[in-house]
């Protein structure tokens, strides 16, 4: 079992797609293209008959698109799917509403009409493939509340005032965040920051899906904007979110040094400055997310002081941001999703 391949269903209209992407993830030892689907309606029949690990699904398609494939599929035989959108405006929306649907994760297609430069994401296919397969599909049990299974990592800290909440997430953080953001209610009390790993054409889009959905006020961040008590910002993608004290007042501002751990935005660099600026006044949040982003600045935050939260294996996505941080020994609280948005507004009370 240890050295089973990974079966993956492509999915996309575009023949010299389907090679081109069958190719790249054939060319990985860990990875077998067991079939190959020209449309949606096509991909539905495939999955139904092969049974694959994951699925590749383009958006754009005759007969049936890829989101609502993705829908059927959700439905009726829940798998991890990966999503390849073109990165402008239109897939950026169409890349949330598959997260929505329940997706995995998602691949920006480079620009072009047949995407002749999708080989230069490759590695970034496989990388993604391999992740995904392992992943707990949520999309089919969102309406599903997981037992509480909440355990204090630290001795019990001190009551004392939370003046910040920072948020890191990135794999099945969209998903985990539009959970969790509407249900804060509208007077919360303090400021919000958030580091979500997206590519910059589609943070903003994000961000105005998610204050449309919430009672808070839900952003992209800016440089110069006012950090404020319901105000939730988001960091761009492709640039690190930093906050800053300017007259009195904290403000955003907008770092472009290099990826941190292979991102940008990074959440050990918001983490960081966070702590500059507010000590140990700060509740942290590590939700959902491939690789440690969010560990290294976690400590630092843990040591001043600050109390950190992280979610729960049974929920998450993919247990790598939250799992680092608690194997770090600087997590106090971990919860399923369900139960963090009623724990920040305990938390921030004081």
């Amino acid at each position: 079992m240890a050295n089973k391949k990974i079966r993956v269903l492509v999915v996309d209209d575009s023949a010299l797609m389907r090679q081109f992407i069958s190719d790249i993830l054939n060319s990985d030892p860990r990875i077998e293209v067991c079939g190959t689907a020209r449309d949606g309606k096509d991909a539905l029949a495939q999955v139904a008959a092969l049974n694959p690990d994951l699925v590749t699904m383009d958006v754009e398609m005759p007969n049936m698109d890829g989101l609502k494939a993705l829908e059927e599929i959700m439905k009726t035989k829940p798998m991890p799917v990966l999503m390849l959108s073109s990165m402008t405006q239109a897939g950026a929306e169409a890349t949330l509403k598959a997260l929505a649907l329940g997706c995995v994760d998602f691949i920006g297609k480079p620009a072009g009409t047949i995407s002749l430069n999708i080989k230069d994401i490759g590695q970034e296919i496989i990388d993604k493939v391999i992740t995904s397969a392992t992943a707990r599909v949520r999309g089919y049990m969102r309406n599903i509340a997981p037992a509480s299974d909440f355990r204090r990592m630290t001795a019990p800290v001190s009551s004392g005032r939370r003046d910040i909440v920072a948020i890191a997430s990135s794999t099945g953080g969209p998903m985990a965040l539009s959970e969790l953001i509407p249900k804060l209610p509208k007077n919360f009390p303090v400021p919000i920051v958030i580091t979500q790993h997206m590519p910059k054409e589609f943070t903003g889009s994000f961000s105005k899906r998610l204050d449309e959905t919430s009672k808070v006020e839900v952003v992209e961040g800016f440089d110069g904007l006012t950090l404020k008590p319901g105000r939730v910002v988001i960091a761009p993608g492709g640039k690190h979110l930093v906050i800053k004290r300017r007259a009195g007042s904290a403000i955003c501002a907008l770092d472009d040094r290099p990826p941190v751990l292979s991102v940008k935005p990074a959440a050990n660099i918001m983490f960081q400055s966070v702590a500059d600026n507010y000590g140990g006044n700060v509740l942290c949040v590590i939700l959902t997310g491939m690789g440690r982003d969010g560990t290294d600045g976690a400590m630092v935050l843990h040591q001043k002081g600050a109390y950190v939260l992280a979610e729960s294996q049974k929920t998450c996505v993919v247990y790598g941001m939250p799992k680092a941080a608690v194997d770090a020994g600087v997590v106090d609280e971990v919860l399923p999703l369900n139960e963090i948005p009623e724990a920040m507004v305990r938390l921030v009370k004081n």
